[in-house]
C-alpha cells in the first residue's frame, strides 16, 4: 500500500484517520477501504446512523454540497406550512409532481450492504434521517425512522391516516392539469417547481376537515420524544458508531455521534465533505456510500 492510500493517523488535535476517494479502482471492493473493513470487523453491535447521501444513488438528491453548506433554498418549515394555506399549496403541488418518481425508487448497494450487516447480526440499530423507507425496502428490520415516513399523510386535526398513494391519487383527481407539469427532483420527494400555485386544489381530512400534511418531522419541529428515547436506548448497547451518508449538520442527527462521543464509543463515517462532526471521529471515509460498503455484499 502506498502512503497516499493509507489513512492518517490521529493527530495530537484529535483529528481522524481519514482515506479519500481513489480516481483508479481497485480489483477488490475489501481492498478498497480496508481501515473500514476492520472497524465494521472490530465491532459485534454497530449503531448505523444514516442520510441523504445514503440515497442519492437511488436518484433521491441531498441537501447539502462538499462542505456542508445548503445545495439549494432550504426545505419548508413547519411553521410556514401551518401559517399559510399558500404556502401548503406550494409544497403540495411539488410533492405531487416529484412523488411519481420519488415512490418509485428502489434501494441501492448501500442500503443492501446494511441490511446484510444486519443479517449478520452485527447491527444494534440503524437509525436513519432519510424518509424514503429504502432500508425497510432492501431488508432491514431493526430500524427507526428519526424524521417519519414520507409514505404516509397524517392529518393534523383528528390523526388519521392514509398511504401517500392514495392521497396521490387524490391530488390528481383534483389537480388533473398539473399532471402536464414535471421538474427536477428536489430532496424532500418534491420538484424543484416554480410558479403560481393559487389555483391548486389542496384536499382537507375527511374525518374531521383538518390540515394534512406528510407524516415527516419538518424543519423547525421536534424529533417525538418517544423516538428519541428509543434510539438512545439502543445507542447503550452498541459497542461503536457508523455514520453512513449524512454531513451531521442537523442536530436531530448530529446528538446521537456526541452522546456516543461521551460515552467513549469509536465512531466512523463515510461520507463525501465534511461533516459536523469531524473532530469526533476515529475513521472517516471520504467516498461514496455504495462503494465504500460494496465489501459486505
Amino acid at each position: 500500500m502506498s502512503s497516499t492510500q493509507r489513512p492518517r493517523e490521529r493527530s495530537a488535535r484529535g483529528r481522524p484517520h481519514i482515506w479519500r476517494r481513489r480516481a483508479r479502482r481497485t480489483r477488490c471492493a475489501a481492498m478498497q477501504h480496508p481501515a473500514l473493513r476492520d472497524f465494521i470487523d472490530r465491532h459485534q453491535r454497530l449503531f448505523v446512523l444514516t442520510g441523504a447521501g445514503c440515497s442519492t444513488n437511488s436518484g433521491i438528491p441531498d441537501y447539502r454540497d462538499s462542505d456542508g453548506n445548503w445545495k439549494r433554498t432550504r426545505p419548508v418549515t413547519i411553521q410556514a406550512f401551518l401559517g399559510e394555506a399558500a404556502t401548503r399549496q406550494r409544497y403540495w403541488a411539488r410533492s405531487m409532481v416529484g412523488w411519481r418518481r420519488f415512490g418509485r425508487a428502489a434501494p441501492n448497494g448501500a442500503h443492501r450492504a446494511l441490511a446484510r450487516l444486519e443479517q449478520q447480526g452485527r447491527c444494534e440499530l440503524l437509525l436513519t434521517q432519510n424518509v424514503d423507507r429504502l432500508h425497510q425496502a432492501a431488508g432491514s428490520r431493526r430500524v427507526i425512522d428519526l424524521h417519519g415516513r414520507l409514505d404516509v399523510v397524517r392529518c393534523l386535526g383528528c390523526g388519521a391516516t392514509m398511504p401517500r398513494e392514495q392521497f396521490q391519487d387524490e391530488l390528481t383527481r383534483l389537480n388533473p392539469a398539473w399532471l402536464t407539469l414535471d421538474a427536477a427532483d428536489a430532496p424532500d420527494g418534491d420538484a424543484d417547481l416554480e410558479q403560481d400555485f393559487s389555483s391548486f386544489v389542496v384536499p382537507a381530512c375527511e374525518a374531521c376537515g383538518g390540515v394534512l400534511k406528510p407524516d415527516v418531522v419538518f424543519f423547525g419541529e421536534n424529533v417525538p420524544r418517544d423516538t428519541v428515547a428509543s434510539a438512545q436506548a439502543h445507542l447503550e448497547q452498541a459497542d461503536a458508531v457508523l455514520v453512513v451518508g449524512s454531513s451531521l449538520m442537523v442536530y436531530s442527527g448530529f446528538r446521537f455521534v456526541r452522546m456516543a462521543e461521551q460515552r467513549g464509543l469509536p465512531i466512523a463515517a463515510v461520507n463525501l465533505g465534511r461533516t459536523r462532526a469531524d473532530e469526533l471521529l476515529t475513521l472517516k471515509i471520504e467516498d461514496s456510500c455504495e462503494t465504500a460498503l460494496s465489501f459486505l455484499l
